[in-house]
């Protein structure tokens, strides 16, 4: 049997799904140094030392890979403070919270530049945007429980919650860079001014009267405080405007949504068959081994059979050189008798 070496594990051949696990980690790396416009499959192909035909086979292309990578970031991440917010009491869910943000960023500063960097069509709904709206309605049903029991208006809570984690989210992409003071002491700092901020919170708060009603406008520009029937056409039309851009976002994220759908069920069945092609060489090796043993067997047996047969003869040979040596010797007997 030859000998393992060093440089025949080297050359050992991936299977597809190791394969398959390369070319996102090394797509991952890729994407956070670069962002998906700055990274070709030609770079992934040449990370990961292979064609290009091999990474369209596994993925369609950039596309497929970014998908996943962004699936996956978002999922952990979203774990990560889903676990945080199933405490008990609200401040320490605040600070979980916090902290389970600082420490994703910390252990996967990679996943996290690529969720606040790109907002691609490959990433369906926008990544961390979506992200931050997932979070924020978690942390809404949280603070609508504390507003009801301290008596304000619990309808408030959607508002309260993109505050909070905007703020925090924020906050972690300048963490992101400057990595000081450390995540704990951030983590407090940030409840510091949000807990400190509900705990003090006005019902019914308002502006002061110096700056109620107040409309700024460029200082090349001279308006009357209030607008004229004009400006206010305009304005509505503005507002109209401004609604069917809204409209169109949200029908483009749908149409994201769906297409980002598309590509991870493409991406699931293209790994489907992969691993059905692996399990199918698998079974044949399975079957090409069992029939080398068996026809070892059936060898062996031959062999057997031969080693008795062999023997069988010279038992036969051994007997019949006895009874000549034994007529023999009964001859010699016979005359001396007479």
């Amino acid at each position: 049997m030859e000998p393992v070496t060093e440089s025949s594990r080297t050359r050992r051949r991936m299977t597809g799904a190791e394969r398959r696990e390369q070319l996102i980690q090394v797509g991952r790396a890729l994407f956070a140094d670069k962002g998906f416009d700055g990274t070709s499959v030609e770079e992934i192909a040449a990370s990961a030392k292979v064609s290009k035909p091999v990474v369209y086979e596994h993925f369609g292309g950039k596309e497929g890979i970014y998908a996943v990578v962004i699936d996956r970031e978002m999922q952990r991440l979203l774990s990560l403070v889903t676990q945080a917010l199933s405490a008990s009491h609200a401040r320490v869910k605040l600070e979980r919270a916090a902290l389970a943000l600082l420490q994703y960023i910390e252990e996967s500063s990679e996943g996290f530049r690529i969720l606040v960097r790109d907002s691609h069509a490959a990433s369906g709904t926008g990544t961390f945007a979506s992200l931050i709206s997932d979070i924020a309605s978690q942390v809404e049903d949280v603070l609508a429980d504390e507003f009801r029991e301290r008596g304000y208006d619990p309808k408030l809570a959607p508002m309260y919650a993109q505050m909070l984690v905007g703020m925090t989210a924020l906050t972690g992409q300048w963490w992101l860079e400057v990595r000081r003071p450390a995540r704990e002491e951030v983590a407090a700092h940030l409840v510091n001014l949000s807990w400190n901020g509900l705990k003090g919170l006005d019902a019914n708060p308002g502006l002061t009267g110096a700056t109620r009603g107040m409309i700024l406008t460029p200082a090349a520009e001279t308006r009357t405080p209030r607008p004229t029937e004009r400006e206010a056409k305009e304005q509505e039309k503005l507002r109209r405007e401004q609604e069917k851009a809204r409209e169109r976002e949200q029908r483009e994220r749908a149409r994201q949504l769906e297409r980002r759908q598309r590509e991870l069920e493409k991406a699931k069945e293209r790994e489907q068959r992969e691993r059905s092609r692996e399990l199918e060489r698998q079974l044949k090796e399975q079957e090409k081994l069992r029939r080398e043993q068996e026809k070892a067997r059936e060898r062996e047996q031959r062999e057997r059979a031969k080693e008795l047969e062999r023997r069988q003869r010279e038992l036969e040979k051994a007997k019949e050189r006895e009874q000549r040596e034994r007529s023999r010797e009964l001859e010699r007997q016979q005359p001396g008798e007479i």
